[in-house]
């Protein structure tokens, strides 16, 4: 039996030099001569203490200098200088759509327009503030705000005719003539703003096909030899990736699509556009899900980015940790690509036209749709 008077702690020190990585093993403990305290040693005291040993001078070893901790030896944290080529406050312009998000629940005003708040929330979890661009404003004045913002997010919905498609028209055609000036100006387009930049493109409003992908969620399947650099798959980590392809992560909510092979067959779209992942339908029907401009800051989705954080009037949307991780990191990516933007608008006329001029309605108590919508019926636009 061992002897529980031969094994006694003592206060644990380390060595007084400490750059050296030495540990004494008599610091820790002191042992009596006896066998049992042999065998308490052996069998013991000495595996713990190696562990201990090694994790000790682990942790010491991984220790960084005060340059490399982001201190300059004053014990004052030492801050990087901002990059002058960089906007640290973008802001994202958001055009709005007909209606008003519920189905005329809300309003019975025929002229209003509305932004679901998924959409400025999904902008603002990557950064940026947000600017209303309302469709069926005096023109001039709609372009006017298109001068306060440093990318665009056209939404989904159903408008494909009329005024709506000019205007998207418009300022996807002013987003081009931008970049072209040599200013960088990123454009989100989704569902329904991924469809009209196709039909602007092809110029053939027949380019689009029925798909059975109303309300479910799938995988993505990136394409052969894909490369993602420079898109907004750089910066997903490697498993978020691999499970991009295997799992459900990505919310669909549409009618209409293009097939890979009508897509290639369209020498407009093929030379505008690279095709970067396809979608199942459920009628295993493929399409195109998600493509990036080969010579502008665009990305289409034919999926929705926004609605794993920030939507919940479907069982079908997936809510979990990797789901929400796709929504941060396509998030984080057009505002990192909105920084780039060199416009720096007048601050004054920027804060009298942001979102926050307006207040959301709630109407998820319905239990399907939209949670939350901005509603515009009249302009506030301060110039």
């Amino acid at each position: 039996m061992i002897d529980n008077n031969c094994l006694y702690k003592e206060e644990l020190n380390r060595s007084s030099s400490y750059s050296g990585h030495s540990l004494s093993f008599s610091s820790f403990y002191h042992f009596d001569s006896s066998s049992s305290c042999s065998e308490m040693w052996r069998y013991v005291c000495l595996p713990f203490l190696l562990l201990l040993w090694s994790d000790t001078g682990l942790a010491e070893s991984t220790i960084l200098l005060s340059s490399q901790a982001g201190f300059d030896g004053s014990g004052i944290p030492v801050c990087s200088s901002p990059d002058p080529n960089l906007n640290y406050k973008p802001v994202i312009g958001i055009l709005s759509h007909p209606g008003d998000g519920a189905s005329g629940r809300l309003t019975n005003d025929t002229s209003s327009t509305y932004i679901a708040a998924s959409y400025v929330k999904f902008a603002e979890a990557g950064g940026a503030r947000v600017i209303p661009l309302i469709y069926n404003e005096p023109e001039e004045l709609l372009l006017q705000k298109l001068e306060l913002v440093n990318g665009v997010i056209f939404t989904g919905g159903w408008a494909k005719k009329y005024d709506y498609f000019e205007i998207v028209k418009k300022i996807f055609n002013r987003a081009l003539e931008r970049n072209d000036a040599g200013e960088h100006f990123p454009v989100y387009g989704i569902c329904l703003g991924f469809e009209l930049m196709s039909i602007i493109i092809s110029q053939n409003r027949d380019i689009l096909e029925r798909f059975d992908a109303e309300d479910n969620a799938s995988s993505l399947q990136f394409v052969d030899n894909v490369n993602i650099d420079g898109t907004l798959f750089q910066r997903f980590p490697p498993e978020l990736l691999k499970k991009l392809s295997t799992d459900c992560l990505v919310m669909q909510k549409h009618k209409y699509g293009i097939t890979p092979a009508n897509f290639q067959g369209n020498p407009a779209l093929s030379s505008f556009f690279e095709i970067l992942t396809t979608c199942i339908d459920e009628n295993s029907k493929t399409y195109v899900s998600t493509v990036k401009a080969k010579r502008y800051p665009i990305t289409g989705f034919q999926w929705h980015p926004e609605k794993n954080a920030f939507e919940w009037g479907s069982s079908a949307i997936p809510h979990s940790e990797d789901a929400i991780q796709v929504t941060q990191h396509a998030a984080s990516y057009l505002v990192s690509e909105a920084r780039k933007s060199l416009n720096r608008p007048p601050s004054k006329k920027v804060l009298s036209n942001l979102i926050y001029n307006y207040k959301p309605t709630y109407c998820g108590y319905a239990g399907r749709g939209y949670d939350e919508v901005y509603i515009f019926t009249q302009p506030r636009s301060r110039f």
